[in-house]
């Protein structure tokens, strides 16, 4: 596929909005990849990352090697992903503490179009596929009940290991790589790191994710190839069952006294607004949900006439 600089741009914007997606506890940067076309491309040239690449490196040279990496592809997404991890984790940050619930509101906007937009891909539906989006949003459902952790791990360890989990809920639609994190208890530590610019956290954490990266884009990219169909109804049900996470009222059951000493919220339950305790923020609550679902339409129909 021949690209110009402008294309490459494009994509580097797309990682941009994957990469505030997953900052976002709740939002899935995959979801992001798949309404904006570039999904089983980002499998396809994640899975071209193997023994025999290094082969083509020794035998044809880099240029060879990058091509059949897709390596100007990946470049331009994953620095796209990066700066906007850098430059936006201190006022998502801000967000999620200031107005969760306008935060909340237009996330919730943009996933609701995202399950119009990838059920619309299924070509046939028949039972096995009905049940298998039913299961996805049972599962996905009850990952976001599940209470966090109560302890907070910095270990060079368990980072890898977090990285290693998160990727995968990163890529993958409706599963939310930073809810992974608070799950595990890894959110806080990994937010910190990048805010005080902790390259060695960081970095161990890029290693687990990397690890993950490779591992899981192949059962992905294999599933998307023999069952597509399916595949898609599975990430459908993945997406409706995360609503749950992303819905923007929200009780507190429980607290906890975080490191620095404040307390924050550790078990909510999803509420109506109209008994929400507090200024529910109704209005521009409804206005930011409708411009995130209208950003995801919009991008539908750019996507529909570059084809």
């Amino acid at each position: 596929m021949k690209r110009t600089i402008k294309d490459y741009v494009v994509i580097g914007l797309k990682g941009m909005a994957m990469g505030a997606a997953d900052v976002v506890p709740g939002v899935s940067g995959g979801t992001i990849a798949f309404i904006s076309g570039i999904y089983e491309e980002l499998l396809g040239s994640i899975s071209n990352i193997k023994v025999g690449l290094f082969k083509t490196l020794k035998d044809e040279g880099f240029k060879s090697a990058w091509k059949e990496l897709n390596g100007s592809f990946l470049a331009s997404l994953f620095i796209g992903i990066f700066i906007s991890i850098l430059s936006l984790a201190k006022a998502i940050k801000y967000l999620l503490e200031n107005q969760p619930i306008l935060l909340w509101s237009f996330f919730f906007g943009l996933v609701l179009a995202s399950i119009i937009y990838i059920a619309k891909q299924i070509t046939k539906w028949n039972f096995i596929s009905v049940l298998v989006l039913i299961l996805g949003a049972f599962l996905a459902y009850y990952i976001t009940t599940l209470n966090p952790l109560v302890t907070e791990n910095s270990s060079p360890f368990f980072i890898l290991i977090a990285g290693a989990i998160a990727i995968c809920a990163m890529i993958l639609p409706g599963i939310s790589g930073s809810f992974i994190l608070v799950l595990l208890g890894a959110y806080k530590p990994v937010l910190d790191a990048l805010n005080n610019k902790d390259f060695k956290t960081i970095l161990v954490f890029l290693v687990g994710a990397i690890v993950g990266l490779l591992t899981f884009s192949r059962v992905l990219k294999w599933l998307f190839k023999h069952y597509k169909n399916l595949t898609l109804a599975g990430l459908t049900g993945f997406i409706i069952g995360s609503l749950n996470k992303i819905w923007p009222w929200k009780e507190t059951l429980t607290w906890r006294t975080n490191s620095h000493g404040i307390e924050v919220p550790f078990n909510q339950q999803s509420v109506s607004p109209f008994s929400f305790d507090g200024d529910a923020q109704l209005t521009m609550a409804i206005v930011l949900s409708i411009v995130g679902f209208v950003i995801i339409l919009g991008m539908e129909k750019f996507a529909n006439q570059k084809k």
